[in-house]
């Protein structure tokens, strides 16, 4: 076992030697990178200051095009991917997802409540941007 001395006192700390590896080991995997997609700037800036406030790592595209080219260049852990956008809708970029990146997880986050059926199988989770925000966390924390 581990002891540790708190500064400014004599009372010591015990910390089990196993919790301490999995603590390094969380660490050294850093936090996960998590690609936001919405052509509506505003959304996407709170987006990205509650997910940063959650631990993830966030970039940002504000369109399907600028979303793939990121996926290109950069390791994403989730992808979540507002669905009407000018240019590539969430479908289509999903689509290119799955053929570039398979296995990473998608979520779709709209404000309409029903989207293409054929659509919807290309994502892991749907969510409606009128959903309560910690929803949109659990749902990455459960696919990242």
């Amino acid at each position: 076992m581990h002891e540790h001395v708190l500064a400014g006192g004599s009372s010591q700390l015990t910390i089990n030697p196993q919790a301490e590896a999995t603590v390094s080991w969380m660490k050294a995997l850093g936090p996960k990178t998590v690609l936001c997609v919405d052509d509506e700037k505003v959304g996407l800036r709170v987006r990205k200051i509650m997910l940063e406030s959650h631990g993830f790592k966030v970039l940002t595209a504000s369109s399907g095009l600028q979303a793939l080219a990121m996926v290109d260049q950069n390791d994403i852990d989730l992808v979540v991917l507002d669905y009407y956008m000018p240019g590539l809708h969430g479908g289509q970029v999903a689509a290119e997802l799955r053929r570039r990146r398979p296995n990473v997880p998608i979520i779709f986050l709209s404000a309409y409540f029903s989207l293409p059926p054929a659509d919807l199988e290309l994502a892991n989770a749907f969510i409606t941007k009128g959903d309560p925000p910690d929803l949109l966390i659990e749902k990455i924390k459960q696919l990242a």
